[in-house]
């Protein structure tokens, strides 16, 4: 009895193997059998591309499998479902977004038709609207999708949810034989996965740097003009007509002065830089108080620094100024260009380097975000900028994974791309008739009846 058990345990072995096999075959399988928003997020959690059963004819799985791992190799929060025609749309943006839960750009191929949705923290409406617009024309399923997923990750935020695997299913079912095949792969798949993420991390590095060195320079200037303002002050602790109030106001100047020294020389990333404006805009205030009580005045109120030129000092006022091509707003300004804009004439205005030659910071590149962030603070800082190039690229969800966020209005907020949560969203980015909200030619609700 004991050697029959011996030699039968083998064979037991094989067959516990192949049951567990056809276990996890099994829901990929039958997971599509009926098809509802429930299986369509199960099936969108585990991978970027579902495709329905009775649409598998728009897209086969060789190409529903290689347009997966194109999103899961990017690393990005891009959904994507293959519908048939005659799927009910009422809501179904919404309703895939709620159920699956998930952080993203979602797109739906129904029939002959495309539209998308996204959270706003990782992509803005209007770019969904462009990107949905840019595809339309195309009748042939795989190249609608791909165009569209291509286009789509150079300008989406986030990262991809930790859920996926990368086990490709794009609901037209997973053979056993592609699972064990699968599991022979894993090793060579996680060293190739790892030279993407190195290869991904040492591009990223490289424009890091290459922002922080434009940086460098015109902060250094900044830290000079602040220490020649300091020499310029003339004062002496122990002058006659000082008191208790005029030295702590020098203090912390030329503590602010010895900070910005410190942070620049420790920044390893263009966002370390914020803190370093920062510190010199506290210095640049408490000189003006200084300078107040030397010359028996008011102590001046807080205000944010001059909008042409941060070195000018604190802002006196408010004035309306219009960039070329922009809205007119308020920005804060010093006394001297309070004068020139009354007289008619140009502020005088900080510029920088750039390929271009030299430009205003606000036309100068995205680097300058967090420059401008230490200088004007969160609160004063979207409105100012808006309509210009940096406020532009301040707005786009890419920006704060490279730049750093918190600068008011500015940046993503809240869950990034790729999270988990669930229904904690904005419906207004899911909502509209299927085709209202990509901007599209199908018009609003169509064939399709109402909104989302």
């Amino acid at each position: 009895m004991k050697a029959v058990l011996t030699r039968g345990l083998p064979g037991l072995l094989i067959a516990l193997t192949l049951a567990a096999l056809m276990a996890l075959a099994t829901p990929a399988l039958t997971a599509h059998a009926s098809t509802d928003i429930s299986t369509i997020a199960a099936a969108l959690r585990k991978s970027p591309v579902y495709v329905d059963p009775a649409a598998a004819a728009q897209l086969s799985t060789t190409d529903a499998d290689a347009l997966a791992k194109k999103i899961e190799h990017a690393n990005k929060p891009i959904l994507i479902a293959v519908l048939p025609a005659g799927f009910p749309t009422q809501n179904l943006f919404q309703n895939l977004r709620t159920s699956t839960g998930i952080t993203g750009l979602y797109a739906i191929r129904l029939g002959t038709r495309f539209d998308a949705r996204a959270d706003s923290v990782v992509m803005p409406r209007t770019a969904v609207q462009n990107l949905v617009t840019s595809v339309q024309g195309e009748n042939n399923t795989n190249t609608q999708l791909n165009d569209f997923t291509d286009r789509a990750l150079s300008n989406i935020g986030g990262s991809a949810p930790a859920s996926w695997s990368g086990g490709g299913d794009t609901g037209s079912g997973v053979s056993t034989g592609a699972l064990i095949v699968l599991g022979a792969v894993v090793v060579a798949g996680g060293a190739g996965a790892y030279t993407l993420v190195r290869r991904d991390r040492r591009r990223k590095a490289r424009e890091q740097q290459e922002a922080l060195d434009k940086l460098r320079v015109v902060v250094d200037e900044d830290i000079t003009a602040f220490g020649e303002e300091l020499d310029r002050l003339d004062f002496h602790p122990a002058e006659a007509g000082a008191d208790d109030a005029m030295r702590a106001d020098y203090e912390r100047a030329l503590d602010a002065y010895e900070q910005a020294k410190g942070y620049m020389a420790a920044a390893t990333r263009p966002e370390d830089v914020r803190a370093v404006t920062q510190s010199l805009e506290d210095g640049r205030f408490s000189l003006a108080v200084l300078a107040a009580r030397r010359e028996s005045r008011p102590i001046p109120e807080r205000r944010a620094p001059c909008f042409f030129d941060p070195r000018h000092g604190p802002s006196v006022a408010d004035a309306t100024w219009t960039p070329v091509g922009g809205a007119s707003r308020e920005v804060p300004v010093c006394a001297a260009d309070q004068a020139r804009l009354a007289d008619g004439a140009d502020p005088a205005i900080r510029e920088v380097e750039t390929d271009y030659g030299r430009r205003p910071y606000w036309d100068a590149g995205p680097a300058y975000g967090p420059w401008a962030g230490g200088y004007f603070g969160g609160g004063v800082l979207p409105g100012l900028l808006v309509g210009t190039m940096l406020g532009s690229m301040m707005s786009s969800p890419s920006y704060a994974a490279d730049y750093g966020s918190g600068y008011g209005d500015f940046g993503a907020g809240g869950y990034d791309g790729g999270d988990v949560s669930g229904s904690d969203f904005d419906p207004g980015d899911f909502g509209g008739g299927f085709g209202d909200g990509g901007g599209g030619d199908f018009g609003g609700g169509g064939d399709f009846g109402g909104g989302f």
